[in-house]
């Protein structure tokens, strides 16, 4: 008999403090070290927090709070069956800033959650210092990439539309997360993928991804991404996400990103009115923040010293 995954997988010893943050409606499970100035890691598909334990104790010797949540519906965090459009996901970045009693902060995201800290910043822009993006093109330069490049982004994206199956939830998490695993292999750069350190993470993403109800709530999002196209709140989402972002913003690449196109993400600064400065990553996959993590924690402190 097979053993039941849950949250426990993610509480996770280490240099750190875990606890549990409501905001916007929902608790969140946050991972916490050192004091300072705010910095927030949003993780990505199909991580949790502990995608940025790399950075999380080297931002905190450095002088600054970091702290990493598990996105609504992954890890220990609430997986309530709504909530995963846009505005949603932004609200629950901006919430968490208040929650933790700061004004603002340095929001990090990748993949995913880089799309979030796309839009967090474009619908609060107060509430986001400076803005650390990695893997992730802005919305509307995705949007484009996948009508105008489609034997390019439009194919690398079909895991994002196989996504909309109904009950593909089911596939993924069976034989203990074996999709999850391959997904992870595809996407990653090749210097990473044959190493122990790979298969250490992808044992741990595999885990994560099966605690009830994630593989439910990870998929809701891709979902909302591609019916909203056909909806008025996915209209007024694309009308909003053209205002110009006033955080100076760092974008960080993997040239070898079979997930996300560094041709389609560098178009993106296009919609950043403030500081803007793009970095591809010679050889890394679509998960900077584990292949290449010395230089990606030196990149990111460098931005929010600055």
């Amino acid at each position: 008999m097979k053993r039941a995954v849950d949250d426990s997988a993610v509480l996770v010893d280490g240099p750190w403090t875990h606890r549990f943050v409501s905001a916007n409606g929902t608790r969140f499970h946050v991972v916490e070290a050192g004091t300072g100035p705010l910095v927030l890691f949003l993780h990505g598909f199909p991580e949790a927090w502990f995608a940025w334990e790399r950075q999380l104790a080297a931002v905190a010797d450095a002088g600054f709070r970091a702290v990493a949540v598990d996105l609504r519906g992954y890890g220990a965090s609430d997986k309530p069956p709504r909530g995963y459009d846009g505005y949603t996901m932004a609200g629950d970045a901006a919430g968490l800033i208040r929650a933790l009693g700061e004004r603002r902060a340095v929001l990090v995201g990748a993949g995913y959650g880089g799309m979030v800290a796309w839009s967090t910043a474009c619908f609060h822009p107060k509430l986001v210092r400076r803005l650390v993006v990695l893997s992730a093109a802005h919305p509307l330069r995705l949007r484009a990439g996948l009508l105008a490049d489609p034997r390019g982004q439009l194919a690398a994206s079909l895991p994002m539309l196989r996504f909309q199956v109904p009950r593909m939830e089911h596939a993924l998490t069976r034989d203990d997360a074996a999709a999850i695993g391959a997904y992870l292999r595809k996407w990653v750069g090749p210097s990473w993928r044959d190493t122990a350190d790979f298969a250490d993470y992808e044992a741990r993403c595999r885990e994560a991804f099966r605690i009830q109800q994630t593989a439910f709530c990870a998929l809701e999002a891709y979902r909302w991404a591609v019916r909203s196209v056909l909806r008025l709140q996915g209209y007024r989402y694309v009308k909003q996400m053209q205002q110009p972002i006033i955080s100076p913003t760092l974008q960080l690449h993997g040239s070898a990103d079979t997930a996300i196109l560094p041709r389609t993400a560098l178009g993106s600064g296009r919609w950043v009115l403030a500081d803007y400065e793009w970095r591809l990553l010679d050889g890394v996959g679509h998960f900077p923040h584990r292949e290449a993590a010395d230089l990606v924690t030196g990149e990111i402190l460098r931005w929010a010293k600055e």
